[in-house]
């Protein structure tokens, strides 16, 4: 298994040219992933830290602002996709569990933004809710910065 990974380490050192590109990388890689497209940007993180161990603080703040930038534009999208829903509809959408759930809970919701699957979801329908922009933006960097600080601290302790 550790040769397995070694290997994809390896792989992604020289598909991505991350020792060059770094930082850089990481910044894109982790705006892209927060938005609606499947993507995580974990393990690009996690190759550069262990190619260049020096950079693990810098690769968590990196990787966390641009997946918090990443999350407002999501927010954004959700945002401008209900008001041309409403203005295509002229009716206000039903309560649903989740969104009431949402709006109960407001802008702490991003806090959540950070999970595979749903988070970037949420940040959308935060949006879409008219939740708070900069609180929510606030709830998903501590979010997304916990998630890297996690992944990154673990995925280090492993190839040690």
């Amino acid at each position: 298994m550790e040769a397995w990974l070694q290997q994809m380490i390896h792989l992604m050192l020289e598909t991505l040219s991350l020792p060059q590109v770094g930082l850089g990388a990481v910044f894109v890689i982790a705006l892209i992933s927060a938005t609606l497209l499947p993507m995580g940007s974990e393990p690009v993180v996690l190759v550069l830290v262990v190619a260049k161990p020096e950079l693990f603080w810098p690769a968590i703040l990196v990787a966390t602002a641009g997946n918090t930038i990443g999350g407002a534009i999501t927010w954004w999208m959700g945002y401008g996709a209900e008001r041309a829903y409403e203005a295509a509809v002229h009716h206000t959408p039903r309560d649903q569990r989740v969104l009431g759930w949402l709006r109960r809970f407001g802008a702490k919701t991003c806090l959540m933004s950070w999970l595979p699957i749903v988070g970037d979801p949420l940040c959308a329908l935060a949006g879409w809710l008219r939740l708070p922009f900069w609180p929510c933006v606030a709830y998903m960097a501590v979010g997304k910065f916990l998630r890297y600080l996690l992944m990154t601290a673990i995925g280090t302790a492993i190839f040690e």
